[in-house]
């Protein structure tokens, strides 16, 4: 049954954003933010399908943390499901995204029409420079910035690699930096096929404020990141029926002294 519903939630989850993408290109002679109330409302539709056919709830918390206006919300990443999961949380939000994404088909041109930031190829320090001129000017539009400061997706329970982008964007940008825990990675998995029923929660903690030095800064993100990522997997290891644990959350529950 848990195959069959994996595979009922996958075909229908492309099926209907292709099918909104091809629907809603009209959006392209709209107001960027009436297109991005179309967005939002995709992502509600999607969790609707993810609770139905598999069985997966959405807990937030800390919804009190977030900002509703210029910050940089620096989010764990473990599965496809926070690209469009946090878009619901925000008023307007720019997603940081890799610059192959952009030769995606709707994908791409979407990315253009919301104006996400994109990180360009290129020498490091000239991709930070790019970076930080686009997040400033999303900014000044009064919208929040999403990144993830890892780069891309991470299993749960795995050694955290932190990139230098967003404490670059925090030295160079003078706004807070939300830190978002979450357990995803442990519903949806990377590269895999099954979806387990269950509870994903994200957990929105408190600002840090503009002003720290960069190594502070990091080992602060860095911390309190972790320190809530192990909470929720601990948490989600330990509830009634949790999914399967890949071998790196096995492992970092073995390091938390749990079996």
């Amino acid at each position: 049954m848990l195959v069959f519903r994996s595979s009922l939630f996958n075909t229908l989850y492309y099926l209907m954003l292709i099918l909104f993408m091809l629907v809603m290109s009209p959006l392209f002679l709209t107001p960027r933010k009436t297109a991005m109330f179309a967005m939002r409302s995709w992502a509600w539709s999607a969790d609707w399908l993810h609770r139905l056919v598999v069985g997966a709830t959405v807990e937030i918390r800390g919804r009190e943390n977030l900002i509703h206006g210029p910050c940089i919300i620096a989010s764990k990443h473990q599965s496809l499901w926070e690209t469009y999961g946090l878009l619901r949380l925000l008023d307007d939000p720019a997603i940081i995204y890799k610059q192959e994404l952009g030769w995606i088909p709707f994908f791409g041109w979407y990315a253009v029409k919301f104006r996400m930031v994109k990180v360009q190829r290129g020498g490091r320090s000239k991709a930070i420079r790019s970076l930080i001129a686009s997040a400033r000017d999303r900014l000044a539009e009064n919208r929040q910035i999403i990144i993830f400061p890892e780069g891309t997706r991470r299993p749960p329970g795995a050694e955290p690699v932190y990139r230098a982008g967003v404490t670059a964007m925090y030295n160079e940008l003078g706004v807070p930096v939300v830190p978002v825990a979450l357990n995803s990675g442990l519903f949806w998995p990377r590269r895999k096929f099954m979806r387990y029923p269950g509870k994903i929660i994200v957990d929105i903690l408190p600002p840090i404020a503009p002003g720290l030095e960069r190594e502070d800064f990091t080992r602060e993100l860095v911390s309190r990141l972790e320190g809530a990522s192990d909470q929720l997997l601990l948490e989600t290891a330990g509830a009634a029926n949790p999914p399967p644990l890949p071998e790196t959350a096995r492992k970092r529950l073995e390091e938390l002294g749990q079996s």
